[in-house]
């Protein structure tokens, strides 16, 4: 009666498959210390209207560039809070620096790699893989779309849930990239700046050819 029911649940396999597709896709225009603070306020604005943080669940946020300078850091409740419910423990920003660890040691996602390695049925340390790293979804790399060589920051959130912090912080920088290609989209093209004219030399002076064959070349290429 129910042999034409098939399992759809995801495999690890699928997970990080998924997960790679993200990293691909979800690619900045550029990235300022603008931006991450915006992108760590949208994180944590999310978190805070989630059902998870209205149960007492806590979080740690960083965004650090590549090379480990801080750009955002954030928590959302309390160690000692009086209600006894903040669940934010001073190891959670070790976790979250193992975490991001893990991120500038691969270039990628913590919850590919946790996936990855599950489906490949490989430990840490087969994976090479060692050292201050925590195998823990939340990790997600930032990359410039013009810059494949590698990941510009990273932007991170741990509050224990491998894929419900995966999912709080790609589904941001998603909608984040979104709105910024939107924005990028219906801006201007920069105008060319006026050089005066050299004093002693008139108009058909080789500074003003140049000058003009570059203004003609410019327009003809936007028209």
């Amino acid at each position: 009666m129910f042999s034409g029911i098939q399992n759809t649940t995801p495999t690890d396999a699928d997970l990080a498959t998924q997960a790679l597709a993200e990293e691909g896709s979800y690619r900045f225009p550029s990235f300022t210390a603008a931006d991450a603070v915006t992108l760590g306020l949208s994180i944590r604005k999310r978190f805070r209207a989630s059902s998870r943080h209205a149960k007492g669940k806590g979080l740690v946020i960083s965004i650090q560039t590549i090379a480990g300078h801080t750009l955002f850091s954030c928590t959302v409740g309390d160690l000692g809070h009086a209600s006894g419910i903040g669940d934010v423990s001073m190891d959670s920003w070790a976790c979250l620096e193992g975490m991001m660890n893990v991120v500038r040691r691969t270039g990628h996602s913590t919850y590919y790699v946790e996936k990855g390695m599950s489906a490949l049925g490989k430990t840490a340390k087969q994976m090479g893989i060692q050292g201050e790293c925590r195998i823990n979804g939340g990790a997600f790399p930032i990359w410039l779309d013009n810059a494949p060589c590698c990941p510009i920051a990273i932007a991170a959130c741990y509050s224990g849930s491998s894929y419900d912090d995966h999912h709080l912080v790609s589904t941001t920088i998603k909608d984040y990239v979104k709105k910024m290609l939107e924005t990028q989209h219906g801006e201007p093209s920069m105008p060319i700046p006026s050089v005066p004219a050299a004093a002693g030399r008139g108009a058909g002076s080789e500074y003003h050819y140049q000058e003009s064959e570059f203004t003609q070349q410019y327009q003809g290429e936007h028209e």
